[in-house]
């Protein structure tokens, strides 16, 4: 039956709308049909949350669709299930140990967070020339593999979101292949807290450049394969193109940024036009597309692998050529002492670095004790220095006051900023493009709900 009686889960029968005039339904068990003839001249529409725990709203995001029949004619992202206070937290940690934080925020991209906040520490301290050659272009090699194994799942979970079971599980076999390099050269698969204000916590351990050199022989194989397996496959280009649409004008509107931008054609890319770790002296592409759709976005991220890989071999051929050079600066005041061979217990320090440290000096051994215990102290100030990440400009604004330990530390990170065009690029079409929307802005929540 229904009635205009008071709604006892409501506060009110006017609450049924803002301005306090809506009637309020109560609904037992009959056919729907009876429900939208007493609306009268009100369309037949319904409100459906999607997430947080849907397998295709890429991690704990919930989105509130208005749909009239298969139709959506509003959509809006609720975000803030995962709030994990990072930001927060890295005020009360030395500015070294603030990594081992940042790198937990967007986990498929995690030497970007490490690198955009390190950058901002060494602009603070003054130190962006001293940080050794050798140092900058590790980081550029990790975070071109980063860029490589994070284009591999968003394509791989794109492609499972559209019943492509087979681009998912060959787009995590690739991946596989670059966490096994992070985990030769940091120790760990993710949250390396690798990247250290003044350079890298430690230089490349044996054999990793020869492994490097494989894997991009292998991908070289491999790329082709997965782009073609898509591309000639009529329905997952049916699925993708015309879908999504968000031209140059509604992107700068937004302030989108990433392959979401480039897929309009505009060559907007940090790593050209504000560049950071020497990438003006690397050869590469930026990749761009005209089809502003979600078809455009996965051509842009195809394309970015192949960049990246010649970026990579860029790499290995100059740290060749810099065989035995520092991966940290000269100033004892900030170099972290981590010379990290692994004992004969399988962890933490040999002894003999052990002994270099306790047997030294009594000085030694107190600088090493505040250096690691305190921290170095950042000039007071003020600094943002943002890179491209695989999802569009990411950036850390670093502010000190002076202290042992940031002051403040708040994050640009592009998930956040690229949500805003799920509703505009899913408003008018089916709940089915929903999917494949959400899925070519590529979000990853850590970065949203820092």
């Amino acid at each position: 039956m229904t009635s205009t009686q008071q709604d006892p889960y409501a506060a009110g029968a006017g609450a049924a709308t803002a301005g306090g005039d809506g009637r309020v339904f109560t609904v037992t068990g009959q056919d729907w049909d009876e429900i939208v003839d007493q609306l009268g001249e009100e369309t037949e529409r319904i409100v459906v949350n999607m997430g947080p725990q849907h397998p295709s709203t890429h991690g704990v995001l919930r989105l509130i669709l208005e749909l009239e029949g298969e139709t959506v004619t509003e959509a809006r992202c609720g975000i803030g299930y995962l709030h994990t206070g990072i930001e927060k937290n890295m005020e009360f940690r030395t500015w070294t140990q603030g990594v081992t934080f940042c790198t937990r925020m967007d986990y498929l991209s995690p030497f970007f967070n490490e690198a955009t906040y390190v950058l901002g520490v060494e602009r603070l301290l003054d130190i962006e020339d001293d940080v050794p050659e050798r140092a900058q272009v590790v980081r550029v090699l990790l975070m071109e593999l980063n860029r490589i194994s994070s284009h591999l799942v968003a394509i791989a979970t794109g492609g499972m979101e559209l019943g492509a079971l087979t681009v998912m599980t060959i787009g995590f076999r690739e991946r596989e292949q670059v966490l096994d390099l992070f985990e030769l050269i940091t120790g760990l698969r993710m949250n390396h807290a690798f990247v250290r204000p003044g350079g890298i916590a430690q230089d490349l351990p044996d054999g990793s450049l020869a492994a490097v050199r494989d894997f991009v022989a292998l991908m070289r194989k491999r790329l082709p394969e997965i782009e073609a397996l898509c591309n000639a496959n009529p329905i997952f280009r049916a699925r993708l193109e015309g879908v999504g649409h968000l031209d140059l004008e509604g992107c700068l509107a937004l302030g989108l940024t990433g392959p979401v931008l480039r897929s309009t054609g505009y060559p907007w890319d940090l790593r050209k036009t504000q560049p950071v770790c020497g990438y003006e002296t690397y050869d590469f592409d930026v990749q761009t597309w005209d089809t502003a759709d979600s078809y455009g976005r996965f051509r842009v991220r195809m394309n970015e692998m192949f960049e990246s890989l010649r970026i990579v071999e860029q790499c290995v051929a100059r740290l060749e050529g810099l065989e035995g050079a520092p991966v940290m600066v000269a100033d004892k005041k900030i170099a972290w002492p981590s010379q990290l061979s692994v004992g004969s217990d399988g962890q933490g320090n040999s002894l003999e670095h052990i002994r270099s440290i306790m047997g030294t000096s009594m000085e030694a051994l107190i600088h090493h004790f505040k250096l690691v215990t305190e921290g170095f102290r950042v000039p007071a100030g003020q600094a943002y220095v943002p890179l491209e990440s695989p999802r569009g400009e990411l950036g850390a604004h670093v502010v000190s006051d002076g202290g042992t330990r940031p002051f403040r530390v708040h994050f640009r990170d592009p998930s956040f900023t690229n949500l805003q065009a799920t509703s505009v690029m899913s408003e008018g079409g089916m709940v089915a493009d929903v999917i494949v929307a959400i899925a070519s802005i590529d979000p990853v929540m850590g970065g949203v709900d820092r």
